[in-house]
């Protein structure tokens, strides 16, 4: 937690596939074994957006 992160992560959008980045703070961290996840939360023209990660998601890349 209190990292600054870029995650990767694939979206689907019809038939095409492409990488989409979201960068912010790491918040929390829960290792829960295949179920581990990860919360990042970015600011957005003053709004505060978090997003919840699967760790061992095949959507995330990095």
């Amino acid at each position: 937690p209190g990292d600054t992160v870029v995650v990767q992560v694939r979206v689907r959008e019809g038939n095409r596939e492409r990488l989409q980045g979201f960068e912010g703070v790491v918040i929390s961290k829960k290792n829960r074994g295949v179920n581990s996840n990860f919360i990042v939360r970015k600011s957005t023209h003053g709004i505060g957006v978090e997003r919840t990660f699967q760790t061992y998601s095949p959507l995330v890349e990095e």
